[in-house]
């Protein structure tokens, strides 16, 4: 590699997290061309379709930079690479304590303190989050440490439900789930999910649209009694800080709570077994198959 410029750290990756459905799009290349800048990811390589190298969930141990991060470790928006330069402005301290494999999770855990942020649950408050993918069981975890609340996660694969329960939340599948919710969450990325959490909402109440959908169309329910209900739906979206919050938080001030959010051993069962770099491209066709039921695939790079 280059000399480093005085305002970088190099870091040696000890694990990376694959974030299976934005990666997934790019793997297939299926990123709109009308989203082409929106989507770059921080430190991409390359230009969408492909070749690009995409990712932004890196853990690794500083081995160049000013002295004090040397020997640090350090979660950065990187794509997956076993070395790599990063601004230092770009780079969250871990704590010693924080096992790198959990620390993948700070990028998916931003997303869901987001979202949390714009959905405004109270303090005993009926939640339902639909859709659980790592996103969306993250956000209901952060919703039901809320006191007095009941988050119940609402998905219809049966092997969430131990996953909910390690982490505190109720399960339900769409036609069991409680109703008139004071505020429901979709995640699912799937129009299905968005027509159950309109349908679980109370009157008056707040549905927060998480999903992401291309550029494909989507048919959304808002016929029958979505108006008399006085429903309302909101997007959310982690690039931005909510702008309640921006004129006192930044990206570094969230990225440092999401951090201090990772002291909890009950989220490494969103982990799956970690496999090795060398190994990812034979994995990753697997990985992204979308009845794969992996959570987040976690890639090991031998180090410390």
């Amino acid at each position: 590699m280059g000399k480093l410029p005085p305002d970088h750290i190099r870091v040696r990756t000890i694990a990376s997290g694959i974030s299976r459905g934005t990666e997934g799009l790019v793997f297939a290349g299926a990123v709109p061309e009308t989203e082409w800048q929106r989507m770059r990811a921080p430190m991409q390589a390359g230009d969408f379709p492909f070749p690009v190298k995409y990712g932004y969930q890196s853990v690794g141990q500083v081995t160049a930079g000013p002295p004090e991060w040397l020997g640090q470790r350090v979660f950065v928006l990187h794509p997956h690479q076993t070395l790599f330069d990063a601004p230092i402005d770009t780079a969250t301290l871990l704590p010693d304590s924080l096992p790198p494999k959990r620390a993948v999770l700070c990028g998916n855990l931003q997303t869901a303190l987001t979202a949390v942020w714009d959905a405004q649950p109270a303090p005993g408050d009926h939640i339902a989050v639909v859709g659980g993918g790592v996103v969306g069981l993250l956000t209901a975890w952060l919703c039901a440490q809320i006191p007095a609340t009941s988050a119940e996660l609402v998905d219809i694969n049966d092997a969430r439900a131990q996953i909910a329960r390690d982490l505190g939340l109720s399960f339900a599948k769409p036609e069991n789930a409680r109703r008139n919710n004071d505020l429901v969450i979709h995640a699912s990325a799937h129009e299905a999910g968005l027509a159950t959490a309109l349908e679980l909402a109370g009157d008056e109440a707040s549905v927060v649209e998480m999903s992401w959908y291309r550029a494909k169309p989507v048919t959304v329910p808002l016929g029958g009694a979505f108006h008399s209900r006085r429903l309302k739906l909101l997007a959310s979206q982690v690039g931005r800080i909510p702008a309640a919050r921006r004129a006192r938080w930044d990206f570094a001030r969230r990225n440092r709570t999401v951090v201090s959010l990772l002291d909890d051993d009950r989220l490494d069962a969103l982990l799956e077994e970690p496999i090795g770099f060398d190994d990812l491209p034979e994995a990753l066709p697997r990985i992204f198959e979308e009845n794969s039921g992996i959570l987040c695939q976690v890639v090991d790079y031998g180090g410390a």
